[in-house]
């Protein structure tokens, strides 16, 4: 049986061992990919408010019908006091627990079991089979049991999301004091897909990912979700498992 790990302690690990700040930019950009599934694939479960359970129901529904999403994100990255904070572009193609992700800094491939980081500045691919803590945010299967049970969520209204489509607002608290202060949701109202996914740490750093141009039916073969060492034949494949 796999040990439970708190939200807060995976955070730390991962600090611990990323030491520098490119892989911490694609770490944060990989957790948001998990935390996007995790509410995704049934976040609802675990919430208390009556709205706030319908909404989450919904875009959990919304996601295992979609047969396949690709979308467009911006990530911004802000601390206290910060006017400006920093900020990127990516893609994501998901089905079920397997996405590929592209961001300036590296492309990811995980195929719900192994996952391959390729860091174009270094020429090399990271070869990893995810195990215990790093699992909670590579696999939103067990994603979910750290969410559902850890937080709860409440209705805050509604809003209009980035693209000008009306939206609901879920607040999630955590139940014990850690890392994490909330995490804002902003579900658009007739597609029950995310808009924008918003997590605010105790030491002031709030981390906001915004979806946009979502596709559904984009049903990719297995493979795609596999690093093909054919595409890539000079990189310097390193192998972590």
């Amino acid at each position: 049986m796999q040990d439970e790990y708190s939200l807060e302690q995976v955070i730390k690990c991962f600090e611990i061992n990323m030491r520098r700040e490119h892989k911490i930019r694609v770490w944060r950009c990989s957790a948001f990919v998990g935390l996007f599934l995790c509410f995704l694939l049934g976040l609802g479960l675990g919430a208390h408010a009556q709205n706030a359970n319908d909404i989450l129901r919904k875009a959990a529904a919304a996601y295992e019908n979609s047969n396949g999403i690709s979308a467009s994100f911006t990530m911004f990255t802000r601390s206290a006091g910060q006017n400006a904070g920093e900020s990127f572009e990516g893609t994501i193609q998901m089905k079920g627990d397997k996405f590929t992700l592209v961001t300036p800094e590296a492309l990811t491939w995980f195929n719900g079991t192994t996952q391959w980081t390729y860091v174009e500045r270094n020429d090399e691919v990271n070869v990893t089979n995810p195990t215990g803590e790093e699992l909670q945010f590579t696999n939103p299967a067990l994603l979910l049991n750290s969410y559902k049970k850890g937080f709860t969520a409440a209705y805050k209204g509604e809003s209009t999301a980035p693209n000008g489509n009306a939206a609901y607002d879920v607040e999630l608290t955590p139940k014990k004091k850690g890392d994490i202060v909330k995490v804002e949701l902003q579900i658009e109202k007739y597609s029950n897909f995310p808009a924008r996914i918003t997590v605010t740490s105790k030491n002031g750093v709030s981390s906001t990912i915004q979806i946009s141009q979502l596709k559904t039916g984009i049903n990719q073969p297995d493979r795609f979700f596999v690093f093909n060492e054919g595409d890539y034949p000079d990189v310097e494949v390193i192998d972590l498992r």
